[in-house]
């Protein structure tokens, strides 16, 4: 998940591109975020859900939801010139290999992982950044996970792909002018088809996705220019 807020002072109503709207922690957080009043830009390659979700988001006509594969540098390109003309500007992405020893994993799954998890995410700067400074501020937040910052059995690809977040956001933290600030995010621990194909039935004990946007869009929304860098965790 990537996450960008585009917004005036603290407490107005801002503008956030949600990569990867149409399940999981992106579509709770766009789903908080609109019954907060805030306007959504979302993303997703599943059209249906798209169709779903923009009819359940509060005020659907003032929310933008499109099809889009950040996998792909011309489609988020593609994205960001629509955005662009029609003067709104954007923000979140996650995705998990089936558990398997690193030397059972095909090389197709592996580049699925990177491919969504890091290029996504660098393709969603790419074309974004360049709209925000102009407005010389701005929050850019770049979805992590505890194993972004340790790492798990069977599931290297994610481990690996989370800690290319965590130093890739550093690293462009580096590159923000004044007013701005890159965050990799941990969202915990979440009852998602992701924990799910990790823990079982045991992933029942952990917080829904719905719970846990209530309290991430409060901290996305509280970000400042001072936690430039930071590794947070909701």
């Amino acid at each position: 998940m990537t996450t960008a807020s585009f917004s005036g002072s603290n407490g107005a109503a801002k503008t956030v591109l949600v990569t990867g709207v149409s399940k999981g922690l992106g579509r709770a957080l766009a789903l908080e975020l609109s019954k907060r009043g805030h306007t959504v830009i979302g993303c997703s390659r599943a059209q249906e859900k798209l169709n779903s979700l923009q009819s359940e988001l509060a005020a659907p006509d003032r929310h933008l939801l499109l099809n889009v594969d950040v996998r792909s540098n011309s489609s988020v390109e593609e994205l960001a010139r629509l955005v662009m003309e029609k003067k709104v500007v954007p923000d979140i992405i996650g995705t998990i290999n089936k558990n398997n020893r690193i030397w059972e994993v095909p090389a197709e799954e592996f580049d699925t992982v990177i491919d969504t998890n890091v290029k996504g995410v660098a393709n969603v700067m790419r074309h974004f950044i360049p709209l925000m400074i102009p407005k010389r501020q701005g929050i850019i937040v770049n979805m992590s996970s505890g194993w972004g910052r340790s790492g798990a059995a069977l599931v290297a690809p994610y481990c690996a792909s989370k800690w290319a977040i965590e130093g890739l956001s550093k690293a462009v933290a580096k590159e923000m002018p004044d007013g701005f600030a890159v965050v990799a995010l941990s969202p915990g621990v979440i009852n998602t088809e992701m924990l799910q194909s990790c823990f079982g039935s045991s992933a029942s004990g952990y917080q829904t996705p719905e719970a846990w946007s209530f309290k991430a869009a409060t901290m996305i929304l509280n970000l400042t220019a001072a936690d430039n860098g930071a590794s947070l965790t909701v």
